[in-house]
């Protein structure tokens, strides 16, 4: 069998390991130059790997098969150097939160950090090169997947058995070109998470950071919209990510490398019904718009008081941005998002307050636009040969999930 795989990231990965010893020819296909500037965002933004039940994806996936992969991922790196941690699993912990509102997230997890992760990818990699059924194919963007017969085509010319599609939510546009052609795809497509990207000193939180490292919780806010943290990042930095035609914020922390402030995303999922059915196109909207108010490539910072008070932040004053000034303006974010976005923030944030003081502090740092895009719910039982897997398919929004997905996704192949 001659099958394809679209795409090398976490979920390619998953699926390459269960299924490298068969028979079959594998063919990868991903649209950069090479390994180094392979566009695996989830992997290579921070390396977090979680083991939990309550977040990555909407699929069941075994702890002990997320344990496995985590494994995996460390046991490529050089010298085992991680950090780890663990999310509310101290009652004291928990329950300070609970009685505040918060819904508090448990989980495991370890940390690879920025700095080690482009040479664990490569590690991968370079074990996969030794396989003979294994071929890599750099510099070959998809734009067309087609039905010839019995076999499927790509852009025209390849003929493969099966299509595995991985391309993560940066390839939402060869999804959605599929999509067109094959509406019967979608399962669900109204989600949406917008936030921004929350940036305090180190002090702030220190006890959290030493005690779990990574917060997680959800909250219901007054507008009706569930609220939750994203991506702690302990004395880490802010980054920007570009997804092409628009930039948004992110961040990282790096296992040497260490700041003095720590960020991290405050997203309110957006959940909108009929006739509503493009929520990554919403949110590509509000990012563009963001990034017409702030420049070419630039995304709008803004202290917490201005952004409280829909009020242009026009100097800083005692945080510092770990984001380099060449990617930031100082604006109002309030132009860009709409009101019941705001105001669902600034109710998480100063309810949090309650429990971490300071958090609130005026001169804390808000960045905008952090956008997280769930994916189309593609129905994976539409097409015997073709099949997603990962983010993509709208089953997975974590590095250990998408990689379970393909690895999945492999035994049911086998």
């Amino acid at each position: 069998m001659k099958i394809a795989i679209i795409g090398f990231g976490a979920a390619a990965i998953g699926f390459i390991e269960k299924f490298k010893d068969t028979k079959n020819e594998i063919h990868i296909f991903e649209k950069s130059k090479d390994i180094y500037s392979s566009s695996i965002s989830g992997i290579r933004a921070d390396g977090k790997l979680f083991v939990s039940k309550e977040m990555g994806g909407e699929l069941d996936i075994d702890i002990h098969l997320q344990k496995k992969l985590v494994d995996y991922y460390i046991n490529h790196t050089s010298n085992h150097e991680i950090e780890t941690g663990s999310s509310f699993t101290k009652i004291d912990f928990y329950k300070k939160f609970y009685e505040k509102g918060f819904l508090p997230i448990i989980s495991d997890f370890s940390h690879l950090g920025t700095d080690q992760l482009k040479q664990v990818i490569y590690n991968i990699y370079k074990k996969f090169q030794s396989y003979n059924n294994l071929f890599f194919h750099f510099e070959h963007k998809i734009n067309n997947i087609d039905f010839s017969n019995d076999k499927m085509s790509l852009n025209n010319t390849d003929i493969f058995d099966k299509v595995i599609v991985a391309v993560g939510r940066s390839g939402y546009k060869l999804v959605n070109n599929i999509i067109k052609k094959y509406p019967e795809l979608i399962l669900d497509n109204t989600k949406v998470d917008l936030g921004i990207r929350y940036e305090v000193p180190d002090h702030i939180v220190e006890e959290l950071n030493k005690e779990m490292y990574e917060f997680k919780v959800k909250y219901k806010s007054k507008t009706g919209y569930m609220v939750r943290t994203f991506c702690n990042n302990p004395s880490g930095y802010v980054v920007t990510e570009n997804y092409g035609d628009f930039v948004t914020i992110n961040g990282h922390a790096k296992i040497k490398d260490k700041s003095k402030n720590t960020n991290f995303a405050i997203l309110t999922t957006v959940k909108l019904t009929e006739p509503f059915n493009d929520p990554i196109g919403y949110g590509s909207h509000i990012a563009k718009l963001t990034n017409i108010l702030a420049g070419k490539n630039k995304v709008i910072l803004q202290t917490y008081s201005h952004f409280k008070n829909s009020k242009r932040t026009k100097d800083l004053y005692r945080v510092k941005p770990t984001l380099e000034s060449k990617n930031f303006i100082l604006g109002d974010i309030n132009l860009a998002y709409p009101r019941r976005i705001i105001e669902s923030i600034v109710d998480f944030i100063e309810n949090l307050n309650e429990v971490i003081p300071g958090i609130n502090n005026q001169d804390n740092l808000v960045y905008a636009p952090e956008i997280k895009f769930y994916s189309n719910r593609l129905n994976n039982n539409t097409f015997e040969n073709l099949k997603f897997i990962g983010d993509c398919s709208g089953a997975t929004r974590s590095i250990i999930y998408a990689t379970a997905h393909g690895y999945l996704m492999a035994e049911k192949f086998i």
